[in-house]
Parts: structure tokens; sequence; C-alpha cells
């Protein structure tokens, strides 16, 4: 069963606030009950806030570039006056007294805060309630589980989720839509629920490029790169991303390297630093280790309450030796550092977003083509480029410089529109 095919439209950029959010919530009554992507909808709140922003408008005050968009908001990140429960039933009631600064920059810029959305718990890999709008049967991802599929399926228009391992790309890449995990420490983890506080990064989540663009002009302050003077140049990494893409994603990304190329790209293979070939096992050190620094002191009230995922990752983070952890703490900031060779070359690097379309509902997929990407902070953004044959998304990540993001984005648009053309 696909909730995708009745969304045929989307709220026009003039509607008044109430209206976008009216035709947000129609589509929250029709289909939550079968995609389950929200923890809580704040209804009151947010027509008290659309009507305000109308009356500003009318009034001639001025508005923000987010004038009356719903935003969901993973529920790891705090929005004042709701819970942060982080799929943790012991936090039902952890009340956030202030927004995270991430919310506030998005209410500053007249974003109408909807709700929040559901993340597994502790936004790791232990199943969610939510569904994937394109097929029930199937996973969403993790953990921004409920933003991804509630920006595909229309119940509103952008989200905010966070990415340890592949917790934004994944969702966003099984759900169809446009992922950006920002550059390491580009905005303010305060008020986030952490994982793995060396790795974590919050970013948004959107159905288009462009809309994507938007949320992150706002997010981080800056302004939009300017036009491309051509097609990029794009560096395809190899190894374990050809090594564990199923067939059906490397036929897909194949086709898909030939559209950009016909359309002007120049595309060639690209060489990493030796120091990639450790990556994995570097990044789940440091994961391990840092997830069950922070559980300990709440896995000792709550043990009964931790899904077993989870308390598998905890106690392997017991058994990280201090020299195990610096070493890989060193080995990432080598990494890091020896990163910026590729782009000497590319624009930006490209693998596929994930090995393959949404499995089922065991599972949130494997995080395995993200996570290098979270290890080494640099910024990413994931885009659809089609169907696979059982008719789920596919989608590839595009990978940039430190604090590249606008110029990534640019690349992504460029991307987009050779898509759309051939």
């Amino acid at each position: 069963m696909s909730l995708i095919a009745p969304l045929t439209e989307t709220p026009s950029d003039d509607r008044l606030a109430v209206e976008r959010l009216e035709w947000c919530l129609a589509r929250i009554d029709a289909i939550e009950a079968d995609v389950h992507a929200w923890v809580r909808v704040d209804r009151e709140n947010a027509r008290y806030r659309a009507k305000a922003l109308d009356a500003d408008r009318a009034a001639g005050r001025p508005t923000g570039p987010l004038h009356g968009l719903p935003i969901g908001v993973k529920d790891t990140i705090d929005v004042a006056g709701l819970p942060t429960e982080a799929g943790f039933a012991p936090w039902r009631d952890r009340l956030a007294h202030v927004d995270a600064p991430v919310v506030a920059r998005l209410r500053a810029a007249g974003a109408i805060i909807l709700g929040k959305t559901v993340a597994t718990t502790f936004a790791w890999v232990d199943p969610p309630i939510t569904r994937n709008p394109w097929d029930l049967t199937r996973t969403p991802g993790g953990s921004s589980s409920g933003s991804a599929a509630a920006v595909a399926s229309g119940m509103c228009l952008g989200a905010l989720g966070s990415q340890t391992g592949g917790s934004i790309t994944r969702p966003a890449a099984y759900c169809g839509v446009c992922g950006l995990k920002p550059t390491f420490g580009a905005l303010d983890v305060q008020g986030l629920v952490p994982l793995a506080p060396s790795l974590d990064h919050p970013g948004p989540i959107a159905r288009t490029v462009a809309d994507l663009a938007l949320l992150w002009q706002v997010l981080s302050g800056t302004k939009p790169a300017e036009p491309s003077s051509g097609p990029p140049s794009i560096g395809r990494v190899r190894g374990l991303f050809d090594e564990r893409s199923t067939p059906v994603m490397a036929n897909a990304f194949d086709a898909n390297l030939a559209r950009f190329e016909r359309a002007g790209a120049k595309v060639a293979d690209a060489t990493l630093p030796s120091l990639f070939d450790d990556v994995l096992y570097r990044f789940r050190t440091i994961l391990a280790r840092e997830a069950s620094d922070y559980h300990r002191p709440i896995l000792a009230l709550h043990e009964a309450d931790y899904p077993p995922k989870l308390m598998a990752l905890v106690t392997e983070g017991m058994a990280v030796t201090e020299d195990d952890y610096q070493a890989a703490r060193r080995h990432q900031a080598g990494l890091r550092a020896a990163m910026s060779a590729p782009f000497d070359t590319f624009d930006a690097l490209i693998t596929p977003a994930a090995t393959g379309p949404a499995p089922d509902l065991s599972t949130t997929g494997d995080p395995v083509f993200n996570a290098p990407w979270s290890y080494c902070g640099l910024p990413t953004v994931s885009m659809p480029i089609g169907l696979a044959p059982d008719g789920l998304p596919l989608a590839i990540q595009l990978i940039g410089r430190p604090r590249g993001e606008a110029a990534l984005l640019a690349i992504a648009a460029w991307c987009e529109r050779a898509l759309q053309a051939s």
C-alpha cells in the first residue's frame, strides 16, 4: 500500500500560513494512522502561530523566508513546551522549556513548529513504529524515521533530523526525499539528546534540493552559493560502495552517473586516503564508547526499558579501552585532515545513499554508506534518483568540502535539473 500516490500537489508559496497548515493537518488526519510519523502534533499552538503570521503579513510587518512553513522536529531535539522523549518511554513527560538553537532559528524565520516526529529509541537502530509511506511493509529508515516519512507524505513541508551514522541520509533515501548532513560542528547541538558527541549532526530534510537549501540558509545564517559556471566534476568513490550495493542500486547508480555525464559533468574515480580503509572499525569504536559513557547513569535507573540493540551497543562500549578510544580519535582527526586531497581534483564526491531500497520493518537499514562521512565530518546531500523495480525510492549522496554546504547544494541542484531534463 503506497500513501505517496495521492500526494499530487503541495501548497503553493502564495498561500496564507493558515491554508498551508490546514493542508498539512488534513494529510495527517488522512494517513497518520497508517504511517505513525508523529509522537505529538501541536495543533492548537500551530494554528495560533499561523493566524499570527498571517496577521503580520496583512499588516505589512516583515515576514521571514520560512513564513508559514509547517516543520516537524525529531523527538530528540528540544521544542519549548513539548516533551523530548527520544523514543524512550520513561522520558514521556520530560518537558523542554527552551527551544534548541536550531529550532529557534526556524521559528525566527517564520516557520510553524507543527510537532515532534518519531525517533528510534535514543537515535539508535531498534526499529520504530513508523512505516514507510511508499510501502507500509517497509522501514522508513532511522533514526530520523518520522521526519522523513512525514515530509515524504506531505504531513509537513520540511523537518529537522539528526545523524550520528546515517540517520538523516538513510531515511531521506528510503522515503524518496532530500537530506542534508552538514559539516560536523556547523550547527549548534545544544538541546539535542546525544548519541555520540564526536559524531552527532543536526540537519534538515525536505522534498526538493531547493527547499533543503532554503532550510540550510536559515539554520546556518549563510547565503546561497553563486550559480555554478558549468557542470561539476564529480569523483566516484568505489571500494565498499561497489562491494555492498545491491544489484538494483548498482545498476541505477551507474545509469544515473551516465545521465550526469551526458549533461556535461566530468565523472571519474576518486582515490581516497589510505586511512579511509579503517573507517568503519574506528567509527564503531567511538560510537560505542561515547554512547556507553552517556547511557550508563540512565541505564542504572531504567535497564528494563532499554531495547535490545541499544543495550548491545552500550554493553559493547563498556568494553572499549581508553587506549582504543584515543587511537580512534587520532585516526578520525588524521582522516579528516587527509580528506581535503580529493577536493583538489573534484567539486564533490558521489556514492549511493543506501545499499538499496528500504528493507522490511525488522530493521532500519544499513548505515554503512553514511557512517564514513559522519566520521569524517564532511557535508553530504542525499537526493532521489528514481524508483527500483519494486516501486521504492533509490538515492545518491554527494559529499563536499568542510563548510562547503552552499556549494554542495548548488551541485545537487545541478544534478536534480539534469535528472529532470533527461
